[in-house]
């Protein structure tokens, strides 16, 4: 009796005795794989296909994710692609719009399991993901076999301290994915796009959190491998995805278009149309950028605009409250002007929005609303609609 116990004793810090900083220094490496796993595999790879991961890197991250997380694969590809198809509505899984920061925040992983374990939402959302023995028989049979071989692998390895890195580990994915990227990725942060729904980038360093924090440019294009879209803009997923394609671990499948001007370009073809579509995000923002906005600030020194009035016409209406909503038609009312290029907005985002319109009416519908905004007597709507016509699809 006294053997085991004094083999106990003499291992409580485990196999693997460490200093204070190397605990703190594994446990942060093993947390890193884990977000790499989740931005790499579950969401470029599986859930948005931006990105072919080689069956290496695709099994060790299938076996990490589910020892490490209690994850399986088609859980999570199931319930992120319906938070994209039902984005702030009430049939989405976590949006702090429709349940509130709090909620999202404290409770976010509870809502991820609800809508994990509904069958209707695997079934329609999980098409494409991994069916195989492994994944049916073992990762989604016995999600919970793979946390119990982790946490007595870390009690093994490292004793006592292994009981804080696991209890690290566990509540990584709850806070950082359920509770910050979903939470605060929708509430609060800066927008380059301004997408359908509420994502923002919550800081344009892309760095602990796998560059997920980047998540407004990845609402913009989700099937983008690559998050960042600015110079200044840093996502260290592309940086693991930018070394695995070099050595053969990865093959980058989709990145986010970009505008291409070309100054021998006048007339308007399906070429241009395309272009306009292809890249609406694009031109949505280039729109804010050297119409609303140019605008707004004229007539902001000449009408004495309150400064706040600048998010009501940028932000999407959808996105607005009610009484949002009424100060943007009473502003409106009060300016011709303003209300033009909130007009002109809305016409081109019906344009790209229409379903089942024949070549040859969208490219009717450009040119006549190229025609009608040069001749809006408006300076900046008249040079983007000038603009415009030089556009054409970047080579990919």
């Amino acid at each position: 009796g006294t053997l085991p116990m004094q083999f106990l004793y003499d291992h409580m810090y485990g196999l693997i005795d460490l200093s204070f900083w190397g605990y703190v220094i594994i446990s942060l490496v093993m947390l890193q794989v884990t977000v790499t796993g989740v931005t790499l595999y579950f969401h470029r790879d599986q859930a948005h296909r931006g990105v072919d991961l080689h069956p290496v890197l695709r099994h060790f991250f299938r076996f990490w994710l589910w020892m490490g997380t209690g994850m399986t694969t088609r859980e999570w590809v199931a319930v992120h692609r319906k938070h994209h198809a039902k984005c702030e509505t009430a049939e989405d899984p976590h949006s702090p719009v429709v349940f509130g920061l709090k909620k999202v925040l404290l409770e976010g992983a509870e809502l991820y399991k609800e809508h994990a374990a509904d069958p209707e939402t695997l079934e329609k959302y999980s098409r494409g993901c991994p069916d195989d023995w492994l994944e049916n028989q073992l990762y989604y049979r016995h999600s919970y076999l793979g946390i119990l071989i982790f946490v007595v692998a870390m009690l093994l390895m490292f004793g006592v301290a292994g009981v804080i890195m696991v209890a690290v580990q566990m509540s990584s994915m709850p806070l950082l994915a359920a509770g910050v990227i979903n939470g605060i990725g929708h509430h609060s942060g800066y927008r380059n796009f301004e997408t359908e729904d509420a994502a923002t980038n919550i800081v344009p360093w892309g760095v602990f959190l796998g560059g997920e924090e980047l998540h407004n440019n990845h609402h913009a294009f989700p099937s983008s491998a690559k998050f960042s879209m600015r110079s200044w803009e840093f996502d260290i997923g592309w940086m693991w995805l930018t070394i695995f394609s070099s050595i053969g671990l990865a093959r980058v499948k989709k990145v986010a278009p970009k505008l291409r001007f070309e100054d021998e370009r006048e007339q308007i073809d399906l070429e241009t149309v395309r272009a306009v579509i292809v890249n609406r995000m694009h031109i949505l923002r280039e729109y804010t950028r050297n119409v609303t906005l140019p605008v707004f600030r004229n007539e902001l020194n000449r009408d004495g605009l309150s400064r706040r009035a600048r998010r009501l016409l940028i932000r999407r209406p959808q996105l607005l409250d009610e009484a949002s909503r009424q100060r943007l038609r009473a502003l409106l009312a009060k300016n011709p002007k303003l209300a033009t290029v909130v007009e002109f907005r809305e016409r081109l985002q019906a344009l790209w929005e229409g379903r089942h319109v024949s070549n040859e009416r969208l490219i009717a519908q450009l040119k006549e609303w190229c025609a009608q905004a040069e001749a809006s007597g408006i300076k900046v709507l008249q040079d983007y609609a000038r603009a415009l016509k030089h556009y054409t699809v970047a080579p990919a």
